[in-house]
């Protein structure tokens, strides 16, 4: 465990460990529950086994990172006799472990993060070799100012994701010598945004995934403050470079000739839909935007001072402060406040009626500003992290392509049981 930044992290941490001996290591988000949802019923026994195992919060980073080491020599010894799909498994798997491994790491040049973040990047790599879809490692450019006013050319890390039997090549190739046909035409996409502990990684999932299912391709990537964007690159988020990272991923995927520039949405989760927000409200060539799991509120009071302080203690290293009232003043910036009106693009949040990281008044006040189409998707007595992850990416996966395809969307609030997944009064 690193040094912990925020006050109260410090103070409380023995209640911590209390939490997880009695109620597991998903005490504070569901981050077991992340392995399953990209992995699928694959990751069953080891997420059993985790569970079983982290008593503690120092436990966490060690038993994540056993879980990738046997994975990651399961699908070794796969590929080896040339199985494929079992190989592709375990290294997803594993890549997905290792990164939950680094989530309770919240300090610069941390060897074992590094570590972690290397054997990450080598799991997924290989990954890529024996997936059933084409993967690209991709490095989207981005410029952040430097000292002297002078600007920082670098990178920001992202894997651009096909859906499975697209002949890239082939689209590739026609789509430069314009002899599209309907059935090789560019396709649409979306940039993917996880929030503060949901990365790149884990966006896309195994065994199928909603958005690529869906004729989707997906560019998943890390933005400023956000793992690899920040251990690798040294990015940090500020109040509202993620503009500037959403203008980036936008410019790269036009430039691709494989993409319909004018069919491109943009995902996000938790933070993520603050983000995105910011995002369409400055670049309107954005046909649609989809949140789940919200963060609306304007100063973050709820998430970074009522809510476990894991989260502030993480966005503080994110943004680079060590002095907490600094911090605190720097928080206040993070605001929504008049950009619901300035987006013209279609809108959709999915939230939990009772979250308790943001409170659902401050989305129902986003959404009254907003006076482009918009839908929001609210479930009844539920938190953060609704329960029916599956049917919700599901959900956003159809609302998703239904407006890249130009179906019309009329202003609507719907209210749904999780028990049922129905509309309900």
């Amino acid at each position: 465990m690193s040094q912990s930044r925020a006050r109260r992290m410090q103070e409380q941490s023995w209640m911590y460990d209390r939490l997880i001996r009695f109620g597991g290591p998903d005490f504070y988000w569901p981050m077991t529950q992340e392995v399953l949802n990209a992995s699928g019923m694959t990751g069953w026994g080891d997420v059993m086994s985790v569970r079983a195992g982290v008593r503690r919060m120092a436990d966490l980073t060690r038993e994540m990172r056993r879980i990738g080491d046997k994975r990651r020599a399961l699908a070794t010894q796969a590929a080896q006799h040339g199985h494929r799909e079992t190989a592709a498994e375990n290294y997803f798997v594993a890549a997905a472990c290792y990164t939950l491994a680094q989530g309770p790491i919240h300090e610069d040049g941390n060897a074992e993060n590094l570590a972690l973040s290397a054997c990450k990047n080598d799991a997924y790599a290989q990954y890529i070799r024996h997936a059933d879809h084409h993967i690209e490692a991709v490095e989207v450019p981005f410029v952040m100012p430097g000292k002297g006013g002078k600007k920082i050319r670098t990178i920001l890390p992202a894997y651009l994701h096909f859906p499975p039997g697209v002949d890239v090549a082939a689209l590739r190739r026609e789509a430069k010598q314009n002899k599209q046909n309907k059935h090789n035409k560019p396709l649409p996409a979306m940039v993917y945004l996880g929030g503060m502990d949901n990365f790149k990684e884990l966006l896309v999932t195994r065994p199928r995934d909603p958005f690529l299912d869906r004729g989707m391709v997906v560019l998943a990537i890390d933005g400023p403050g956000q793992n690899e964007a920040l251990i690798s690159r040294g990015i940090r988020v500020t109040e509202s470079n993620f503009i500037d990272a959403g203008r980036a991923a936008m410019d790269y995927l036009i430039s691709r000739p494989e993409i319909d520039a004018g069919r491109i949405g943009i995902a996000g989760i938790s933070m993520g839909s603050f983000w995105l927000t910011q995002i369409v409200a400055h670049d309107h060539r954005y046909k649609a935007a989809a949140g789940y799991y919200i963060c609306h509120e304007n100063g973050m009071d709820t998430i970074f001072n009522r809510a476990i302080p894991m989260f502030k203690d993480r966005y503080m290293w994110m943004s680079g402060y060590t002095d907490e009232a600094k911090f605190d003043r720097f928080a206040k910036k993070l605001t929504l406040a008049g950009l619901g009106a300035r987006i013209r693009c279609a809108y959709l949040s999915v939230a939990g009626e009772d979250d308790d990281l943001s409170p659902i008044q401050c989305t129902y006040d986003l959404h009254d500003a907003i006076q482009a189409p918009n839908t929001l998707v609210v479930y009844r007595g539920e938190r953060h992290g609704i329960t029916d992850n599956a049917d919700v990416r599901a959900d956003i996966a159809d609302w998703m392509r239904d407006r890249l395809n130009g179906k019309l969307l009329k202003t609507k609030r719907i209210f749904k049981s999780c028990r049922t997944g129905l509309e309900v009064a």
